[in-house]
Formats: C-alpha cells, sequence, structure tokens
C-alpha cells in the first residue's frame, strides 16, 4: 500500500532543503558542473533525479530543432545528434536559477519514490514514453537508486507485448502488493535528509506531533502576589453551543404550510457544487478545450486533486479520472462526480478543489 503524505509540507521542505544547499555551494562557486552534480548531495537518488531532468530538458530542446528544411530522421543525423549529446552531457553547466528548480523537484520525487512507488513509476518510467518497449523501461533503471531491486524485478515479468499504460499500472500495483516488505522504509530516507535539514515522520504523514507528557512538580510560592489573569479554558462543542447567545429565529414555510427555520437550513452538497468560484485571468487563460482529463492534469495538480479529494488515495483517483474520460458529455461526467465520488469523500469543504476539477471537466467537454 502507498502511504498518505502531507503534500504542502514535503514541497515546502523540498523548497527550504533546495535553496539550504545552493546557499552553500554557491557561495564559493558561480555555477555548477557536471560532476559537481554527481555527488551535490550524499542522497544519490536525489543526484540521479536532477540528472534525469537534464535529460527530459535535452529532449524537450532537441524537439524544437526539427526543421522543414532537413532529414532529422535520418540515420547519420540521428547518429550524429546522439553523439553530440554524449558530448554535451560531459559539459553540463549551471547558474543557481537554472538549477535550484531541478534540485528542488528531485528532493521532491526522492520522498515519492518511498511514499508512493506507483506514482514514481508512471511518470518516470511510463509518462515520457511515446511508446512503451522493455528495453526503454530497463533504460530508465539507471536514474533509480531506492528501491531499484523492486522496479527491476516488476520490468523482468513484462513480456515484449505488454505495451498498455494501464495494464502495466495495475500489474505493478498487484507487484508492490506482494513485496511490501522489500520496500525502503520513511524512517530510512528521513534519517539521511534530517542530516542535511531536519524533518520528522509525522511532519511527512501529515501526523500531530507527540506531546510531552507533563513532569508534576511543586513549584515554589511565590514571594509576593502576582495578578491573575484569565485563562479561558477549552468549550466542548456542546457547552459552547448552550451557552452562546441565540439569535431571534426566522422562520418561513416549507411546501407543506409548516413554518421551517431557515438558520437551520444547511447547505447540501448540491448547492456548494453550485457555488463554484469565478474565474480568475490565470484560469481564463487556460480555458481552452482538452482532449483527456488524464493526460491534461499537471503533476502538482493530480498531486493535489490526489491528497485534498481522495485522501491519498492513489488508484481511486486515477480510476475516477479513467471513468470521467470515458464519458461522453459534461453533466453525465458532473452527475457521477457528485453522486459517486464527492459523498464517499465528502468534498463538501473542499470547494476550491472541486470546482478546479468542475472546470476541467468543463473544459473537456466544451
Amino acid at each position: 500500500m502507498e502511504d498518505k503524505y502531507n503534500q504542502l509540507h514535503l514541497e515546502q521542505y523540498s523548497k527550504q532543503l533546495a535553496n539550504l544547499l545552493c546557499d552553500r555551494h554557491f557561495a564559493t562557486h558561480d555555477s555548477l558542473n557536471g560532476p559537481q552534480l554527481i555527488g551535490f548531495t550524499p542522497v544519490k537518488q536525489t543526484n540521479l533525479f536532477v540528472i534525469k531532468e537534464l535529460l527530459l530538458k535535452w529532449h524537450q530542446e532537441m524537439a524544437t530543432l526539427r526543421s522543414p528544411y532537413f532529414d532529422y530522421e535520418h540515420e547519420e543525423v540521428k547518429v550524429a545528434l546522439l553523439n553530440f549529446m554524449n558530448v554535451l552531457s560531459r559539459k553540463i553547466l549551471m547558474k543557481r536559477n537554472a538549477f535550484e528548480p531541478l534540485l528542488q523537484k528531485a528532493i521532491y520525487d526522492t520522498f515519492i519514490v518511498v511514499l508512493a512507488p506507483m506514482v514514481t513509476f508512471e511518470e518516470k518510467f511510463l509518462r515520457i514514453q511515446e511508446e512503451i518497449t522493455l528495453p526503454k523501461l530497463q533504460e530508465n533503471l539507471k536514474y533509480i537508486d531506492i528501491d531499484k531491486h523492486l522496479f527491476a524485478g516488476f520490468i523482468e515479468t513484462l513480456s515484449p507485448g505488454n505495451r498498455d499504460r494501464e495494464y502495466i499500472l495495475s500489474r505493478f500495483k498487484l507487484y508492490l502488493n506482494a513485496n511490501q516488505n522489500s520496500r525502503t522504509s520513511l524512517s530510512d530516507l528521513i534519517a539521511q535528509l534530517s542530516n542535511l535539514l531536519a524533518i520528522s515522520e509525522n511532519e511527512v504523514l501529515g501526523k500531530p506531533a507527540p506531546t510531552a507528557v507533563p513532569v508534576s512538580r511543586t513549584a515554589p510560592t511565590p514571594a509576593a502576589p502576582i495578578e491573575e489573569k484569565e485563562v479561558v479554558a477549552p468549550i466542548h462543542n456542546a457547552q459552547r453551543e448552550t451557552s452562546a447567545p441565540t439569535a431571534k429565529p426566522v422562520y418561513r414555510e416549507d411546501e407543506d404550510g409548516e413554518e421551517e427555520s431557515v438558520a437551520n437550513q444547511r447547505p447540501t452538497l448540491n448547492d456548494n457544487f453550485r457555488k463554484a468560484s469565478p474565474t480568475s485571468l490565470a484560469d481564463a487563460h487556460s480555458n481552452r478545450k482538452i482532449d483527456s482529463l488524464k493526460n491534461s492534469i499537471s503533476i502538482n495538480q493530480r498531486f493535489s486533486f490526489i491528497n485534498e479529494l481522495f485522501e491519498g488515495d492513489n488508484m481511486t483517483y486515477y480510476q475516477t479520472v479513467k471513468q470521467l474520460d470515458e464519458y461522453t458529455d459534461a453533466e453525465a461526467a458532473k452527475l457521477y462526480v457528485m453522486q459517486e465520488v464527492a459523498v464517499k469523500y465528502d468534498w463538501s469543504k473542499k470547494q476550491e478543489h472541486v470546482s478546479k476539477l468542475l472546470r476541467l471537466i468543463d473544459r473537456k467537454f466544451s
């Protein structure tokens, strides 16, 4: 099973640690080169993820080189570009403003390997592949250090004909469940990272820190009386409701002619769904039609939905998005969300995230 985690705290910690490590390095260096990158942190997985992000940047830049005047698919051109990439990979040189965001994401992704290996497998092995093949999956193992045996062992179970992403993900989930005991523990990772910047397991998992049991001691009698300050004890909800002054209720007639208190009418889940927040300028910029929810939800937005709307349940999130993509109109999709999913996870107090999901549904069927 994958652990529930506090995404916001992980993002804040990753940003703080990246900032701290960059402060140390760039205090005496103007830039960062390849050899320095390989051992930049004592956590090898973090360094490998930075390198993998650089590889993605390279492919993005190469995509811009396509031209109507030259044949980039010619074998000689492909070989030349590969040689060029090999030379360039040995000439890495980054300023702080380019490197720090890569480091921040790599630190965050290092946590995710331990907390949500399903997410890691999808992002690092499947999402970047236009076509899934065993050699390409095995190639990505170069950038995995934590639980590498787990990912490698699963890939060995696949046949060359396994190319369906959803099928592979479902197989990987079963494989994880059968090999829980071989996973790296969160405490092991925290022990490494805490040497760089303190963090606790409770903070990562969003659990309250244990409170120390007070030791009863006899306090010395003060030499002179001091002015006492009023201490307000916590009030139980029932006591608060009893003691709080009540306003005069306002009544109106219901459908049967009976008087009904307006104050006692609580908004329903459907009411909350109707109160969608107004579209901001940033949202307006992103209101263009999308073909697929699955492919249009960003990584950060996906983590936000999983944690806030699905209580950290990755698989239910994926199944829900897949189901929504199969609908043919927005009303049917929204009805499914309201009647099936929202009730299960009680989305009545999560209007901001619900509104974002509904806007994505509208864009898909616009």
